[in-house]
């Protein structure tokens, strides 16, 4: 076995450290500071000389000058295999749960534990025959975790073509059997298990081509799926002030929406709003298929209490987790919360290398760093001809709700979809907060684009009037005018905003959102004649409830049907002739 490479301490600023090696150090690669029984794990993030400076993912109390740093040669990877899902993770990719099982919950620094049970047995059936040329990513067969097939695949490592040796019989095994025996052109033969690490900063890219996302995400959220849709494999952020619903948009995202793996990266946000998913989600009812929804989700959690070098682990981490399962051509949905927090670890120890600072004290390098994380996501073509997504949602937490700040001015140039919050909507309880004049999007949605293009004209039309009656009064408008602010408010009351605790309007489908939109904008481009604004004003609030009550019962029954009727007779008593 070789030596291995041991540095020393030459200097700590809080989570950085200096150490002085003489042999070679590469960029990204694992440390461990030694210090007593402890294994402090740390990444080499900046190499000068002799120098090498780590960033320490434990806290560093304790450590002296003159330390030692033993060097791994390996870069920072995640272990990847059968047996992650419905897995709570730190930003290291330690199980949670069994850390605190075995040490309490004050859990001791520098203690590891294997990510995936390895012994575990997994019922493996094999696709792929003797004489098969394989390929990185090409399945040896699959083993069932949960409602999925879980492809136990060639490591994303292995370039070039191979030929399958062998490969064993249908069973169970784990994870630290031999599940098969590839070749290489040089008839150098590789044992293959159904686990591999892989660097959590290299982007997998195991497939033929990414492709435009094109296929509409369903949310099931009114205002996103209408207005300012998302596609599979597509980008977008939600910025806003504090408590103004980022954390709860985002779970009921992670429940209703078309995707079949949900991936929360809770990277730096507040501990109880962690704690809070942490309870929920075990309880929740998956819609797909009634058993809980941990069974289909991962959780990364590093909360703004812990290191903050572990919360760009935390994201990196999350995100080649998706990669994975995008590998075995399934839908999945990152949910990162909150980038704000992660570009605050950046600007901490950007400060501590003595970097020159950009703007308001965040690295220069910030734009390209979340340019790089949100282009992971993508639309793949597999080399099997399926297909699978990976679709990144970034929450943002701009102080004081200040949009132009560094970090969503930098989110903003590569997303597709801005979902801005908004805290007069919120303050309003008009949820989704969702401000629908200031968000958009770039992608194609359940509507065809010219009507959603024309609903909006009456949203911008119905604001505009309502900022003029702020100055001059409702009396100085024409009922024309206060016709336009009262078929906004309508717009907005009876689509835009869901009752989340209501069963049929918290969850509502493609073709219930078709068929009441349609109905809407009929009613929006429709001219009604009224005498004078006290008029209109009452017809308009008894259409609201009408329609609010529509909202609240299930399309097809007779009750739907009857209730539409009302709505239409309203209706017609006010139409011009």
């Amino acid at each position: 076995m070789a030596d291995k490479k041991i540095g020393h301490i030459t200097a700590i600023n809080g989570n950085m450290i200096e150490v002085a090696f003489k042999d070679s150090v590469i960029q990204n690669e694992v440390g461990y500071v030694l210090i007593g029984n402890e294994r402090l794990k740390s990444e080499v993030i900046k190499i000068t000389n002799n120098t090498a400076y780590l960033q320490v993912y434990e806290i560093t109390k304790g450590l002296k000058v003159g330390d030692k740093v033993e060097f791994t040669g390996e870069l920072l990877s995640v272990t990847l295999g059968p047996g992650i899902l419905s897995q709570v993770y730190d930003g290291l990719q330690n199980p949670l749960p069994a850390l605190a099982e075995a040490h309490g919950f004050f859990l001791p620094r520098g203690v590891v534990l294997d990510p995936i049970d390895e012994k575990k047995k997994w019922h493996f059936t094999p696709t792929a025959k003797v004489g098969d040329t394989l390929y990185r990513g090409s399945p040896l067969g699959w083993v069932p975790e949960g409602i999925f097939q879980h492809k136990i695949m060639v490591p994303f490592d292995l370039n070039g073509e191979y030929t399958l040796v062998s490969v064993v019989k249908e069973g169970d095994y784990d994870l630290t059997e031999t599940m098969g025996v590839i070749k290489d052109p040089k008839g150098e033969e590789i044992k293959l298990t159904m686990s591999f690490e892989w660097p959590v900063k290299i982007p997998i890219t195991a497939y033929n081509k990414k492709m435009v996302p094109s296929e509409p995400m369903v949310t099931k959220v009114r205002i996103v799926d209408t207005f300012f849709p998302v596609c599979k494999g597509g980008t977008y952020c939600i910025p806003g002030p504090f408590g103004a619903g980022k954390t709860v948009l985002q779970q009921l995202t992670s429940r209703y929406a078309d995707v079949d793996i949900v991936i929360l990266a809770a990277c730096g946000e507040r501990a109880g709003e962690v704690v809070e998913t942490l309870r929920e989600f075990p309880e929740l009812s998956d819609p797909k298929t009634g058993r809980s929804l941990m069974e289909r989700t991962i959780i990364i959690c590093n909360t703004s209490s812990m290191p903050v070098a572990a919360r760009e682990a935390s994201v990196y981490t999350a995100t080649t987790l998706g990669e994975y399962y995008r590998q075995m051509g399934l839908d999945v949905l990152i949910l990162a919360d909150s980038t704000s927090r992660w570009a605050q670890a950046m600007r901490e120890l950007s400060g501590r290398l003595e970097e020159i600072p950009g703007e308001e004290a965040f690295p220069a390098y910030l734009e390209s760093r979340i340019a790089e994380f949100y282009e992971r996501a993508g639309y793949v073509e597999l080399p099997d001809g399926s297909h699978g997504s990976m679709t990144i949602g970034g929450t943002v937490s701009p102080a004081g709700g200040n949009f132009e700040e560094p970090v969503t001015q930098a989110t903003l140039k590569v997303v597709g979809a801005f979902h801005g919050l908004s805290r007069a909507r919120s303050d309003a309880r008009k949820f989704p907060a969702i401000d629908p004049i200031d968000s958009w999007t770039k992608y194609k949605g359940i509507i065809p684009a010219e009507k959603v293009r024309e609903a909006h004209n009456i949203l911008r039309r119905g604001d505009e009037v309502h900022q003029m009656m702020m100055v001059v009064g409702e009396e100085g408008t024409s009922v024309d005018d206060f016709i336009y602010y009262l078929k906004g408010e309508y717009l907005d009351t009876v689509y835009l905003q869901q009752n989340g605790f209501d069963a049929v309007d918290a969850v509502s489908d493609p073709e219930r959102q078709e068929f009441i939109f349609n109905k809407i904008h009929t009613i929006l481009y429709t001219d009604f004649h009224f005498e004078a604004k006290p008029d209109a004003r009452q017809f308009f609030n008894e259409l609201r409830q009408l329609t609010l009550d529509w909202n609240y019962i299930q399309m097809g029954a007779d009750e739907f049907v009857a209730q539409e009727k009302k709505i239409d007779a309203h209706i017609q008593a006010k139409t011009k002739a």
